[in-house]
């Protein structure tokens, strides 16, 4: 039992150590990303509110076209604009999820 190192105990201790870290660096950049996003959504909303009554006039939501970039789909572009994916495949009937294509323009809004 002599001359054990203490590199022994260390050791699981470190691993530990790492392991914990990770999952408090993992958890607090999933509630920075969850933060940002409820704070988008409050802009945005106060925004909404003053043009509300601006003459009957409707807002514009975002940009009526999308360029497709590399590895998009549709799903995915519904996602990035915020539009319906069932809105993006009725404004383009004639476009095929396997075959976009990077520099092709969808139709996002009429």
């Amino acid at each position: 039992m002599t001359g054990r190192s203490p590199a022994r105990f260390l050791a699981p201790l470190a691993l530990v150590a790492v392991v914990i870290a990770l999952f408090v660096v993992i958890g607090q950049s999933g509630n920075d990303d969850a933060g940002k996003s409820s704070g988008s959504r409050s802009q945005s909303n106060g925004q909404s509110s003053p043009t509300k009554g601006a003459k009957g006039k409707k807002q514009r939501k975002g940009p009526r076209r999308y360029t497709v970039k590399t590895g998009d789909t549709p799903s995915s572009i519904a996602e990035k604009t915020g539009v319906p994916l069932e809105q993006i495949l009725s404004l383009n009937p004639n476009i095929d999820p396997q075959t976009l294509s990077p520099g092709q323009r969808i139709k996002l809004r009429q």
